[in-house]
């Protein structure tokens, strides 16, 4: 709703987003090969807490995503079989909050059942999701060409209620696509997994540039045929948001059986979907407790299977108790500023890294005040640019409405400049203090730099209620962070456990 058909371009944007950061994951990942992702990442760059603050994001954004996923399996099975699944086997419980009042028992069963999978087995579970994904591509592919051949290319630019609803490619303006973008980033998150469990790559050089810059590429591809195809099927105004490919077909006469090969299809792709992001949630546990800032017991390993039974069953238990009462829109906002937190973090430690140095062997290290200027000025910048792009009044109607637009974009141009200026500067400046052996980002430092800029812009159209519920979530995890792991740290740990993020990451690598 919030884009329009220009949905599209909302998912193209969104995966340059995911593009920009993948490149920053990979040169992390590729260096430093270790489970835990972003919180390996930040810890060995910029300390403990930066890095339990990301980590903990990480683990709601999992937890958000996969409780949010669950839910959409019950709507997408329903379609499957021919029920609505919404009234037929979500139980409404009177008296609780809206959005909070339906309970979804089969979401927690999928939930319960996979988290009992990876329990059991890294390599089994693996193989399972193997044969999963390449059916769900089949499916994917099944859904764009249906979508093209049965589809109105009119529907692109007119709505279904004229009256309540505006018309046109955007609908909303560029606001409502930059909304839409910023929606839909979750979609992305799934390439971040890889660097999760980096440590389990044979060829870390080889594969990790190909497994997440590469799945991002096809991914982003994917999502963009697939938007045309549904904005071409329905008006924008009247897709089914909780199952809008099947519900596509499900009025059209004699199409209802490709409806309930689209539910099928959608069922087991987020059976894919939950099974790869709850290995990964897993591993960022795991890697978690083994730091010291949570509970050891978290870094348990089985000793038969070789998993994180701990983290596993503990995640598994929280994410079905979300998904039997929260709502989606809930769950998905949360998740896509989490999302686009982590992102921005991993980008700010990709230009630290490259410019201030950090303790290990073969590493130079310089004096870290010029990259920690340009990380607070640079990010000032970006956030300028969004408060004007969301709050300087944009008219083009009325006396004296020209002229608000000129100003408007005036404004966002000069910043825009001041931006490149700055990066420009820094790169001439400063030199870089650490030059990755094996692979680094590009165009240094104009990515990463780039990527900060991006998810600060997308962060600003995410609505306020969000933010509080951002705010209320990250002030828990600084409550336990001061109340318990600063404890913890503090504490005599044999075997290197205690001491410097660098000391700790390197006793993990080895």
């Amino acid at each position: 709703m919030f884009a329009g058909p220009g949905v599209v371009v909302s998912y193209a944007i969104a995966g340059l987003c995911a593009l920009l950061s993948a490149f920053c994951y990979t040169e992390f990942a590729v260096d430093m090969p270790v489970a835990g992702g972003a919180f390996s990442y930040l810890r060995v760059t910029f300390g403990e807490f930066a890095a339990f603050l990301t980590g903990a994001n990480l683990i709601m954004e999992y937890v958000f995503s996969n409780a949010a996923v669950a839910r959409s399996f019950t709507a997408y099975l329903g379609t499957a079989v021919g029920v609505d699944a919404a009234s037929k086997w979500r139980i409404a419980v009177p008296g609780l909050p809206k959005g909070f009042n339906e309970v979804d028992l089969v979401a927690v069963a999928v939930i319960l059942l996979i988290s009992v999978c990876i329990c059991y087995s890294t390599k089994e579970s693996s193989s399972v999701n193997m044969v999963l994904t390449a059916v769900h591509v089949a499916f994917i592919l099944f859904i764009i060409v249906m979508g093209f051949a049965y589809g109105d290319a009119r529907n692109l630019t007119r709505p279904a209620d004229p009256a309540t609803h505006p018309g046109g490619f955007f609908p909303h303006g560029a606001g409502g696509v930059f909304q839409g973008a910023a929606a839909v980033y979750l979609s992305y998150i799934g390439y971040d997994a890889v660097s999760t469990m980096a440590e389990e790559v044979e060829q870390p050089v080889r594969d990790i540039p190909v497994g997440v810059s590469g799945s991002v590429a096809i991914v982003t591809a994917l999502y963009c045929l697939m938007a045309v195809s549904m904005s071409m099927l329905l008006p924008y105004d009247a897709i089914d948001v909780d199952a809008p490919f099947s519900g596509a077909f499900r009025d059209k006469h004699g199409m209802g059986w490709v409806s309930n090969v689209i539910g099928t299809g959608a069922s087991l792709g987020i059976l894919t979907s939950l099974m790869v992001a709850m290995l990964g949630q897993a591993r960022y546990l795991c890697v978690i407790g083994r730091s010291g800032v949570m509970p050891a017991w978290l870094a348990k390993v089985h000793p038969r299977t070789a998993t994180p039974v701990n983290a596993s069953a503990s995640l598994g238990a929280l994410t079905a108790a979300l998904a039997a009462f929260t709502d989606l829109d809930v769950l998905l906002d949360l998740v896509s500023i989490g999302t686009l937190f982590v992102f921005y973090m991993v980008a700010n430690a990709v230009i630290y890294r490259h410019y201030a140095g950090h303790d290990g062997p073969r590493r130079r290290q310089q004096a870290a005040w010029p990259a920690v200027a340009f990380i607070v000025g640079f990010s000032l910048i970006a956030t300028c640019f969004t408060l004007l792009w969301h709050f300087v009044p944009n008219k083009d109607d009325g006396e004296g409405g020209g002229a608000s637009k000129k100003k408007k974009a005036g404004l966002l141009a000069g910043c825009g400049a001041v931006a490149i200026a700055a990066v420009a500067a820094f790169q001439a400046m400063v030199s870089p203090a650490h030059t990755p052996e094996l692979w680094g980002v590009p165009a240094m430092p104009w990515v990463p730099a780039a990527s900060v800029f991006l998810n600060v812009f997308l962060l600003g159209a995410l609505d306020g209620a969000s933010y509080v519920r951002f705010g209320v979530f990250s002030a828990a995890a600084v409550l336990v962070y001061v109340l318990y792991s600063v404890t913890q740290l503090q504490r005599p740990r044999g075997g290197g456990a205690g001491g410097r993020p660098n000391e700790n990451l390197e006793t993990e690598r080895s």
